[in-house]
């Protein structure tokens, strides 16, 4: 699979959205967490959920399946938050998604791996890494830096601040 540029063994955490499971490159998720309580922030997209605190720090919280067009995350005991980190204008954030259940770790070699599908220009897959094949199934693989905009990701950063910042001011 040359042309997506997975030429060895790859290791992906695989998540469940709704019915469909995805795959996120091991070497960027830091740690899942049980769902906790997110703090709202105002004026941001739906998507995003708020921000948590994490040993100190403010991580934006982004829920994947409304960026995806499906229904909210609802809590259950499988909800969980993946803590990873994504490049922005070359700096390393970290970055909270909501996932229905965490599956499992797993590797998938290059053969394993097809290129994202080509459905016409409607249909954005650039944060499609690749479409790995377990069994008979599909795992859809993530380029979670592509999945979102630059304006997007300006927001979250944004998001990380705010609350900083109304602490400053009280």
């Amino acid at each position: 699979m040359t042309d997506i540029g997975i030429m060895e063994n790859s290791q992906y955490l695989t998540f469940k959205l709704d019915q469909e499971v995805y795959a996120l490159d091991i070497i960027q998720v830091r740690e899942v967490l049980d769902f906790t309580e997110v703090t709202k922030v105002p004026r941001m997209p739906e998507f995003m959920r708020g921000v948590i605190n994490l040993r100190g720090g403010v991580v934006p919280v982004v829920d994947l399946r409304l960026k995806f067009g499906m229904s909210i995350t609802e809590k259950t005991v499988d909800t969980c938050i993946i803590i990873m980190e994504i490049s922005l204008e070359g700096e390393s954030t970290l970055l909270g998604a909501l996932a229905d259940s965490v599956q499992e770790v797993l590797t998938l070699e290059p053969d394993q791996i097809e290129p994202p599908p080509r459905i016409g220009t409607r249909l954005k897959t650039e944060f499609i890494k690749g479409m790995g094949k377990k069994n008979d199934e599909f795992v859809i693989i993530l380029d979670i830096d592509k999945v979102f905009s630059s304006e997007e990701l300006t927001l979250l950063q944004d998001a990380e601040e705010e609350p900083v910042l109304k602490r400053a001011e009280s």
